[in-house]
């Protein structure tokens, strides 16, 4: 059978992320691409492959919007930085094969340990070479000398022109986005949430330099100060926003159609419920300010989601208590936590993923979108967390080739 035949999907419940519940329907992909959804079902082909779905759930791959490939799972920054390089992509490999194993098929890098680690990565997974999602790849990210996150992982910036050059450099090696870091990271004991490290100067450059040649510009902003001027700046996608203040909150929403927020939401959970087994201990996470911030945070992030504002998941994963291949915790948080229905948990994961990848084919069960489908044996409209079992994910396609197959998944089932 060719690609051109088609592969159609029988008897699934389709969630497209743009309706309020699922429907019956059943799919055609051919070349790569959704040609057909005839809700009902009832569509005949003369010829291809046809996929019995079994009542199941077809949905559109998922997006995390918050990814370290290079990060490794453990809890020692300093062998992140030091590793060397070619074990380092070996981690970026494996990273990327999580990640589609659990059903992401779109990534937007939010910086890399090294400084091409994203780039070769990406396009390897382009080529064909390795397994991924589709990726949006970065550098390592730009901090002053005094809001410094990873000793030798970071580009050490100080001064408008020294920012602008760098910014310069990494547009000119083939990053899709810049990352900045505007403020601390309170495990760290030495940069802390509520700092304010770059200029308005500084930060206005990054903008500019980025936009100049079509780049895009992330931000970790966790302070009033850091959120202030990456939303009045133009900044694109921003990370934590947790102390953002009335008037920037203001803004933020009159900018809801170009901008994207990724709280990172498990990593502050983890850090104040879940790490106490990897010797970080509640009274610790309370001591420099989790459990404050963990607080305000959810307060923020469902004033934003009554505004309108898109609010993504991605939850900082990659550390030690939020492993790689755990990214759908973020989904049942936000419906716990954040007040969101399972379906706009689902929209923030899947549509929402296709605008912050800024393409027009992804993110939906549509016809005309790319066939980057997840084939679902449950119900995640009923149960959000069923996305985090990887046995329920018992097909995964990427452009219309499977890289889960679900004849093999239930083959294995049955034996």
């Amino acid at each position: 059978m060719t690609n051109a035949e088609g592969i159609l999907f029988k008897n699934v419940q389709v969630i497209d992320g743009n309706r309020d519940k699922a429907f019956p329907a059943d799919v055609l992909v051919q070349n790569g691409e959704i040609s057909t959804v005839k809700k009902g079902g009832g569509l005949q082909v003369s010829s291809g492959r046809i996929i019995e779905g079994k009542g199941r759930t077809l949905m559109s791959g998922l997006c995390d919007a918050h990814t370290h490939l290079s990060w490794n799972s453990t809890g020692d920054l300093d062998k992140i930085a030091s590793m060397k390089i070619e074990e380092h992509m070996l981690v970026c490999v494996e990273t990327a094969r999580i990640m589609i194993d659990q059903g992401y098929t779109m990534a937007v890098g939010a910086a890399s340990a090294k400084q091409r680690l994203d780039i070769v990565i990406r396009d390897a997974i382009n080529s064909g070479q390795f397994p991924g999602p589709r990726y949006l790849a970065n550098a390592q990210e730009l901090a002053t000398p005094a809001g410094v996150l990873f000793p030798g992982a970071t580009n050490v910036v100080s001064g408008v022109e020294e920012v602008r050059r760098t910014v310069r450099e990494l547009c000119g090696m083939g990053v899709d986005l810049v990352k900045v870091i505007q403020s601390g990271e309170s495990v760290t004991e030495r940069v802390w949430a509520k700092d304010d490290y770059f200029t308005d100067e500084e930060i206005a450059v990054i903008v500019e330099e980025s936009h100049r040649v079509g780049r895009r510009v992330a931000t970790h902003a966790r302070s009033a100060e850091s959120c202030a001027k990456a939303v009045r700046h133009g900044i694109d996608i921003l990370y934590h926003m947790t102390y953002i203040d009335d008037a920037t909150m203001d803004l933020l929403e009159q900018r809801k159609d170009s901008v994207f927020v990724a709280p990172g939401l498990h990593w502050l959970i983890a850090t104040c419920e879940e790490a106490d087994v990897f010797g970080y201990e509640r009274s610790r996470a309370e001591l420099v300010g989790y459990v404050e911030e963990l607080e305000v945070s959810i307060a923020g992030m469902k004033e934003m989601h009554r505004r309108g504002i898109k609010v993504l998941p991605g939850g900082d994963y990659g550390f030690a208590w939020t492993p790689h291949g755990t990214n759908a915790r973020d989904l049942q948080h936000f419906v716990e936590r954040l007040g969101f229905t399972p379906m706009e948990a689902i929209r923030s994961a899947t549509v929402y993923g296709g605008e912050i990848m800024q393409d027009a084919k992804l993110g939906n069960v549509l016809p005309g979108f790319y066939a980057d489908l997840l084939l679902v044996d449950g119900d995640p409209l009923t149960d959000i967390a069923i996305l985090q079992d990887k046995s329920k994910l018992v097909g995964i396609m990427k452009e219309g080739k499977f890289h889960k197959d679900p004849d093999v998944s239930d083959f294995i089932a049955g034996l």
